[in-house]
């Protein structure tokens, strides 16, 4: 293509050098001209209007003109004393269609287009598809895809354009047939195999695909895995790839030098130990006379880091310097430690809030103005800001102040969302059957961070309406406040328990102490008036609580609770523990006299590989207490199990004590509870924070008395669970299988909600 450009020029001058004597230019006229204006000719083109052209002024001119890559043909005439350039442009770029891609993102196709200059409206040169060419083969050979078939074709359309179609045949991605280790002396072939990715097998057993990015990947993996045991010498020779005749199979063969094993001879702190040195020292996991391993060494330099930059030395440096003895295969470590200055924070500007009052996003800062920078405050405030909810987005940035050495601006910038909502809609559940809510709530009440709800729900089985107010800040210590309305009518025929249902009303008053970070406790007080309406077939507790206590009930109820949330996030959480401990008591002023404790415990172990554990345990006690302790314990307060958000693979409230004459559940005092969950990667998306898959195994039951508790009555379940939150509410899957299950169980081996409480 190059050789063909020049001959162009190399005729078009030839073609121009006999065209004229030497002349004085008058005018300059440009015929040919289709797309490109003439403006743009005459800024590039070096004769202008009243000049003295000679043969190598035209020479230059023709140079110049082809440089610009417009034209594909430009010669030269004179007619009298104007000069006349014809031209032949280009074609332009109409449109560029690509086919046949599936491995590689089409954004990510045009990023590579667009860097060879494959744009659409542009000017189309031929050497373009030479790097297109090669262009392709690189995105697709660093895939492991070597049979890729490449195929442009060019349409060429009227007014000098052009359609460029680029039709792909990508082929199967090459396997990986054999992974060989050459060198190892210390580790067995099939040790050093296991730290490699490409020589995994998938759960099917079929290979893994071959990737250049991957295997480089893989050899940082080995290097890693000879250093943090002690190898300090170990070293990559080489790495051969090769590929099968048939481009399909991949063989990788990788020469090392493992060296020998070095043990810690000292460990040392040097430099300005601005704190205590025992403190410091105890952040440093490697110990004289252990193998060394770089892992530990670069976990200790970051702890040390972090614990100076908690207490206001935001960039110091923590450098371990190795003394290494070949002979006796030792090295001594020392960490030397350059704290810096003391960084104190002058200013904390907030940006972005136009609906949320200052003081309610300050509240929420752990960083303080006039105190030193620290980064544990600087993320801890960042994390209260994302809890939240009223934000979408929570930046932080540290500024330094120019002229001041040991100062500098916190500057959080916040996006709003809507925190309002009218929500209606419909669902379904397991133990509710179909429902209808409505709800109307303002999490950030005219910008004070003040929560104000009104709930509808209607279902075959609930009707309940209710109120609440919260303030989160009633005192400046953080200490809120919630008021609470409601009136509920429940039909437990319709719950699958008894033929029997249940007005009530009641109000509450309560209020949350922080009591760190992560622990808060709330305590309240609770006004309640129950009636019972029994039916023709009801079970024969509910028949004894009535006579002994009459239909209408009226309780004061002192209530608390205790909780420790260290969880990443609220919803889908993947680190951390949730802890609650809480209770009630009906107090001798009431109707009734009873108490209820109830505690969980619920802890996710990250796994590596996007796998989490999760363990959940519920554990519930009500008892009635005073003169008659029998019969003064309501019915409606016992716990039940089964259903998808106890024991799933169960019908709801079906496990656990029945009534011998109508065979309902009846319900027990002490509930026993647990959950065990493999939560897995998303095999739909590879990030999404909408929906979960998850393996399970559950247990549990309920008891009429703690000494009743037999092992023999804890049913157990596993299978498969699937949710996803969507805009009309969580939609839960469960496909379960009973591995205990008892002549007179009832279970159900699918189930589905939609819109339950998340």
């Amino acid at each position: 293509m190059r050789y063909f450009v020049v001959v162009l020029i190399f005729a078009g001058l030839l073609r121009t050098a006999s065209a004229f004597e030497p002349f004085d230019v008058n005018d300059i006229r440009l015929e040919g001209l289709q797309r490109i204006s003439v403006g743009t000719v005459f800024n590039y083109l070096p004769i202008k209007p009243g000049d003295r052209i000679t043969k190598s002024e035209v020479k230059n001119a023709i140079r110049v003109l082809f440089k610009t890559g417009f034209f594909k043909d430009i010669h030269i005439e004179r007619e009298g004393n104007v000069l006349v350039i014809f031209v032949a442009e280009r074609s332009a770029i109409n449109k560029i269609n690509i086919e046949g891609y599936d491995a590689i993102p089409k954004d990510q196709l045009d990023s590579a287009f667009k860097q060879i200059g494959l744009v659409k409206g542009r000017v189309f040169n031929r050497s373009i598809l030479e790097g297109l060419q090669q262009e392709l083969q690189r995105q697709y050979y660093s895939l492991g895809k070597y049979n890729i078939k490449i195929d442009v074709q060019q349409t060429q359309l009227e007014r000098n354009r052009v359609d460029i179609t680029i039709k792909l045949s990508e082929g199967e991605s090459a396997e990986i047939y054999s992974v060989n280790i050459v060198g190892n002396k210390k580790y067995s072939d099939e040790k050093l195999i296991q730290q490699l990715t490409l020589a995994e097998t998938s759960f099917f057993g079929s290979r893994n695909n071959y990737q250049k990015q991957q295997l480089a990947a893989d050899l940082e993996k080995l290097k890693s895995f000879y250093l943090d045991s002690g190898y300090i010498n170990f070293n990559i020779e080489s790495t051969q790839v090769s590929l099968g005749p048939e481009k399909e199979s991949v063989y990788v063969s990788i020469n090392i030098k493992e060296g020998e094993r070095f043990t810690v001879r000292d460990v040392k702190l040097a430099g300005d130990l601005i704190l205590p040195k025992k403190r410091l020292a105890k952040l440093i996991s490697l110990k004289t006379g252990e193998i060394f391993s770089r892992r530990k060494v670069v976990d200790s330099t970051k702890a040390l880091s972090d614990l100076l930059a908690e207490n206001g030395y935001a960039f110091a440096n923590v450098n371990m310097v190795p003394d290494v003895d070949e002979d006796s295969r030792s090295i001594a470590l020392t960490f030397f430690v350059d704290p810096g200055r003391r960084i104190y924070v002058r200013r904390v500007n907030i940006s972005g809030n136009i609906k949320t009052q200052d003081k309610v996003v300050r509240r929420e800062l752990r960083q303080l103005e006039g105190d030193w920078l620290s980064t544990k405050h600087v993320a801890r405030s960042k994390t209260r800001l994302d809890r939240l909810g009223f934000f979408s987005d929570v930046s932080v940035q540290t500024k330094r102040i120019p002229g001041a050495i040991d100062q500098v601006n916190l500057d959080y910038h916040i996006v709003e969302k809507p925190t309002g909502s009218l929500q209606a809609g419909l669902g379904y559940s397991d133990t509710q059957g179909p429902t209808v809510n409505l709800s109307i709530t303002q999490d950030n009440f005219l910008g004070t961070g003040q929560r104000i709800g009104l709930v509808f729900d209607n279902s075959s089985v609930t009707k309940q309406y209710s109120f609440n107010f919260t303030d989160p800040y009633y005192t400046q210590d953080g200490v809120s406040r919630t008021v609470s309305l409601s009136y509920r009518e429940v039909d437990a025929e319709e719950a699958d328990i008894s033929n029997y249902s249940i007005n009530s009303y009641g109000a509450s008053l309560s209020f949350g102490v922080p009591l760190s970070e992560y622990t808060n406790y709330r305590w309240g007080v609770k006004f309640d008036s129950t009636e019972i309406t029994t039916g023709a077939t009801v079970s024969q507790n509910i028949l004894d609580f009535v006579e002994a206590n009459g239909p209408i009930n009226d309780t004061f109820q002192l209530f608390g609770s205790w909780s420790y949330d260290s969880r990443n996030r609220r919803i889908f959480a993947t680190s951390g523990s949730l802890t609650s401990l809480s209770g009630e008591i009906a107090v001798p002023a009431g109707d009734l006299e009873y108490y209820k404790t109830d505690f969980r415990h619920l802890n996710y172990f990250p796994l590596g590989g996007n796998v989490t554990l999760a363990v959940n345990m519920n554990l519930g006690y009500g008892d009635a207490y005073g003169t008659d302790s029998v019969a003064g314990y309501p019915p409606y307060k016992n716990y039940f199990a089964g259903g998808s958000s106890s024991v799933r693979g169960y019908d709801a409230n079906s496990i656990g004590p029945k009534d011998p004459v109508t065979n309902d559940p009846i319900g027990g005092r002490v509930k026993i509870v647990g959950n065990m969950d493999l939560i897995l990667p998303n095999p739909f998306v590879e990030k999404s924070g909408s929906t979960r898959l998850s393996l399970f195994l559950d247990g549990g039951s309920v008891f009429e008395d703690a000494s009743l508790i037999d092992s023999e009555e804890f049913r157990f379940t596993t299978g498969i669970a699937f949710i996803w939150i969507t805009p009309v509410g969580a939609m839960r899957f469960n496909f379960a299988t009973a591995l205990n299950e008892q002549v007179g169980d009832s279970t159900k081996s699918f189930q589905f909600s939609l819109g339950s409480p998340f």
